[in-house]
């Protein structure tokens, strides 16, 4: 066996010791510091695999829309895209234009097709935002939980202390390093979920400007093929 996979042993040995010494509520803090964690890692799983297909059906949708040459070409091209954002800001398109072109026989009111791309954008940017709270809280909250738990520990290791009645480092150091754990377990709750919310971030801005620029083709589009 090496030296790391010993000295990784003993770390591991060591801090569940520490852990099985500490009260109750220093447990129920850990606990809740997991929970915070295992749900971040959950939804950054989760929001990757999502990001990443999207992305993918944006791009191949987006060729084939503007190879396209009418609206309704697109139309029976877009069920095989079906998980991209973009067919989703089409579709609202699509069904505005169809309802024009259906009781006008052309597109005359240009403002509601804006409008109708612009609620399908809305309701794409929800849903690729869904989870994005659960990241910002955890980033934001479990360092301070983890605090509370560390203060929880120092404060009964200085009354153990003065039970004890003294004041070496032996005495007070096992205490002091067990209250410990939890601030180090909220930041590495913390820290992941501050790093995946500002790249997620990134990526829903890119995405979103995506969108709108595709309303702009397919305003474009429409015009060509049900303009006067």
């Amino acid at each position: 066996m090496t030296f790391s996979a010993v000295t990784a042993l003993v770390l591991q040995v060591n801090l569940w010791e520490m852990v099985s010494r500490s009260t109750p509520l220093n447990i129920a803090v850990l606990l809740i510091l997991l929970g915070f964690s295992i749900f971040s890692w959950t939804i950054i799983f989760a929001k990757w695999s999502t990001f990443r297909r999207a992305r993918r059906a944006d791009t191949r949708f987006l060729r084939a829309f503007r190879k396209a040459n009418a609206l309704d070409a697109v139309m029976v091209a877009s069920e095989q895209f079906r998980p991209a954002p973009l067919v989703v800001v089409f579709d609202f398109g699509y069904e505005e234009v169809s309802r024009q072109v259906k009781s006008r026989g052309r597109v005359i009111n240009k403002v509601s097709l804006e409008r109708s791309l612009q609620l399908g954008t809305s309701e794409e940017l929800s849903k690729l935002e869904r989870n994005m709270g659960w990241l910002a809280t955890t980033a934001s909250v479990s360092p301070f939980i983890g605090l509370f738990g560390t203060v929880l520990g120092i404060i009964r290791s200085f009354q153990e202390l003065g039970q004890q009645g003294s004041s070496s480092l032996r005495a007070v150091g096992p205490g002091i390093s067990e209250a410990l754990i939890a601030t180090a377990v909220g930041l590495a709750a913390a820290i992941p979920a501050a790093i995946f919310y500002n790249h997620f971030g990134n990526i829903i801005k890119e995405m979103g400007a995506r969108m709108d620029d595709f309303s702009l083709e397919f305003l474009n589009l429409t015009e060509r093929s049900y303009g006067e």
